[in-house]
């Protein structure tokens, strides 16, 4: 049977790689790396492999199929993605790994916290035409390097975390009852949308990279800074990850 490793590989900084990620690298005879516009993270995942692992495995590119991200039917949208990007990776998958082989797909953070290679693997095995187990290897998620590079906890006593996107932070604003809001996935800047609420945030982009930018404060004051910064380190590299946390006092 052939098995396919999901391997959470950090936030960022190698140092974030777990014993188990490292282990995994040195299992797998095939990375599978879908091929992705962004040219440093690419060269970043290359330098894990070559770091962690004695003897590189054999890295093979999967043909990742764009979304139009300003579709207005955002779920139906990500969803024909998705199902193109199993057809893809089944593809993959039954050409390049053998019958008793192990490949690997690396994930930036962990695995499960807003990405899709679970969910597509699942197509893929639900389509029926190529058999194999996978695993999922966890890994350190940019909220977790989020909350230790601002040296706050996560959670307060008995209160309720909230993880959302940028999307939704925009459209519904912040719910009653919850006064602690994790914001991934934001494009564009939806802090704005609530910058009129008592808030401090806790934002960060590029954790744990040479690149890493920190900010944070009150939002009514801080809200200006981020946006400048962020607008700079975007046309700088071309490309920004950031997450930030929003939290009522």
């Amino acid at each position: 049977m052939r098995r396919v490793l999901v391997v959470g590989v950090g936030a960022g900084d190698p140092e974030y790689m777990t014993v188990a990620a490292i282990r995994a690298l040195d299992e797998a005879d095939v990375i599978f790396e879908p091929s992705r516009p962004t040219a440093d993270l690419t060269a970043a995942r290359e330098d894990l492999v070559r770091r962690f692992a004695p003897s590189p495995p054999r890295t093979v590119v999967v043909h990742e199929p764009r979304r139009d991200r300003r579709a207005p039917d955002y779920e139906r949208t990500v969803g024909d993605w998705r199902a193109q990007r199993a057809e893809s990776w089944e593809a993959a998958i039954a050409a390049e790994l053998a019958p008793d082989g192990c490949g690997a797909f690396l994930v930036w953070g962990d695995p499960s916290l807003y990405d899709s290679t679970i969910a597509v693997l699942d197509a893929v095995r639900e389509r029926g035409r190529v058999a194999f187990e996978y695993q999922v290897i966890p890994g350190v998620s940019s909220v977790h390097a989020l909350t230790a590079r601002h040296r706050i906890a996560l959670n307060r006593i008995a209160g309720a975390v909230l993880i959302t996107t940028g999307r939704r932070l925009a459209e519904q604003g912040l719910p009653d009852g919850v006064d602690d809001v994790v914001v991934m996935l934001d494009g564009d800047c939806a802090f704005r949308h609530v910058v009129g609420e008592s808030l401090h945030i806790y934002w960060g982009a590029y954790l744990g990279t040479q690149d890493e930018l920190l900010v944070s404060g009150p939002l009514a004051e801080v809200a200006g800074e981020i946006e400048r910064v962020r607008s700079e380190a975007r046309e700088r590299k071309g490309w920004i990850m950031d997450t930030y946390l929003l939290r009522r006092p």
